[in-house]
C-alpha cells in the first residue's frame, strides 16, 4: 500500500503541479490532501479545480473553514484577512460546495486491518498545533487512544513543519506544506525557503517506509502568476519567497 500525502497548498497552483508531477511517477494506491487548500495564495479557484479533477479525499483545514464563514469573522493579521476576503470573492457556488464537502478526519486502509488517520491540526481540531516538542500528555488530549481507531499512522498538516515521531504504537507524521513551506502555525518565516514539501508512505506487511520529501520550485513563475492574478498584498506574498 502506497499513499501520497499533500497538505497546505494555499492557492499555489505552481507548487501543486510540481508535486503532482513527481507523484505521477509513483505507483500510488491513494492520494490524500490534509487541508488548507485555497486560501492565502494567488490561484485558489485553479487549485480547487485541480483537486476536484483528481477526485482525492480532502481534509478540512482551518483556512478552508474561513472560506465558508462571513468575511468579518476571519482571524489573523491584515495580510491573512485581506487575501482571504479576496479569495472568498473569487469562489463560485460549486467551489464553496466542494470546500464544504471536506471532512474533519479521513481514514485510509494501511494493511493488516490498520488505518492511516488523516487530519489537519489534530483529529480534535484543525487549529491544534503538534510539533516535535509537544508533550505526550498534550498529544493524548488531541489524538486519543490509537487502539480506538486502529490507526498505525497519524498524518497531519497545519504547522508547515515536516516531522516524524512515535505516539503510543503509531507513527505520527507531518507532511509539511506544498504551497507555503517555512511559513505556518509553528514555523518562523524561514529565509531562502524555495521548495514544496509532501510525503509518501508505503506499508507492506510489517515493513513501513515514511518518506518526507522536498522539491525545488520555479519561484519566478510563482511570483509572475501572483502578479497576474490580481491578488491583494501580492508584494507581501512574493516577499515570503524572496527573503
Amino acid at each position: 500500500m502506497r499513499i501520497g500525502l499533500i497538505a497546505d497548498i494555499h492557492g499555489n497552483l505552481v507548487a501543486l503541479e510540481t508535486v503532482l508531477a513527481e507523484l505521477a511517477r509513483e505507483p500510488l494506491d491513494h492520494l490524500l490532501c490534509l487541508g488548507d487548500v485555497a486560501a492565502l495564495g494567488p490561484q485558489p479557484r485553479e487549485v480547487l479545480a485541480r483537486l476536484r479533477a483528481l477526485q482525492c479525499p480532502v481534509v478540512m483545514g482551518n483556512t478552508d473553514a474561513w472560506l465558508l464563514q462571513s468575511p468579518s469573522t476571519i482571524p489573523g493579521d491584515r495580510f491573512d484577512r485581506t487575501i482571504t476576503h479576496w479569495t472568498i470573492a473569487q469562489l463560485s457556488d460549486e467551489d464553496r460546495a466542494f470546500v464544504a464537502s471536506f471532512s474533519p478526519v479521513i481514514e485510509l486502509p494501511a494493511g493488516d486491518g490498520s488505518v492511516l488517520l488523516g487530519f489537519h491540526g489534530s483529529p480534535r481540531s484543525y487549529d491544534d498545533v503538534i510539533v516535535p516538542e509537544t508533550p505526550d500528555d498534550a498529544l493524548r488530549a488531541m489524538l486519543g487512544d490509537t487502539r480506538d481507531t486502529h490507526a498505525a499512522i497519524l498524518a497531519g498538516g497545519h504547522t508547515h513543519l515536516q516531522m516524524v515521531r512515535r505516539y503510543a504504537d503509531a507513527h505520527l507524521i507531518n507532511v509539511g506544506s506544498v504551497g507555503l513551506a517555512g511559513v505556518g502555525a509553528a514555523t518562523q518565516k524561514n529565509r531562502h525557503v524555495r521548495w514544496a514539501e509532501y510525503a509518501v508512505v508505503e506499508v507492506d506487511g510489517e515493513r513501513l517506509d515514511i518518506s518526507l520529501r522536498r522539491t525545488p520550485l520555479d519561484v519566478a513563475l510563482m511570483i509572475e502568476r501572483a502578479h497576474a492574478s490580481g491578488m491583494p498584498e501580492v508584494e507581501w506574498w512574493a516577499g515570503l519567497w524572496d527573503r
